[in-house]
């Protein structure tokens, strides 16, 4: 029995965990910079990964710099309201196909 569905759900959940500390760390280096101070605001990037069999899911690939700019806390707090939907959203999904599995383990044992 494959698990495709558990399987893109948990490397999309990965994906947003990696950009919810991206946000956090662009926050805490905002903080303590201060407000004279320029920080390189770290914007987290995601690639599409695609398996030998078609399948296709998440990755986050890393993080680049947004040169010249300070972090905007309300950008930061949007991107963070982002990922957390996002991961919430996946875990749903994610408890959708445990319970589809569970479903057909039971009805294969019939």
């Amino acid at each position: 029995m494959r698990f495709e569905l558990l399987d893109a759900a948990a490397d999309s959940m990965d994906a947003q965990r990696a950009a919810l500390e991206v946000a956090a760390r662009n926050v805490a280096a905002a903080q303590a910079a201060g407000p004279n101070a320029q920080y390189a605001r770290m914007i987290p990037e995601f690639r599409v990964v695609e398996s030998p069999d078609g399948d296709v899911s998440v990755a986050f690939s890393g993080t680049r710099t947004e040169s010249g700019t300070n972090v905007d806390m309300l950008t930061e707090m949007i991107a963070v309201m982002n990922a957390s939907r996002a991961y919430e959203s996946d875990a749903a999904i994610f408890d959708v196909g445990k319970t589809l599995a569970e479903k057909t383990i039971d009805l294969e044992r019939l």
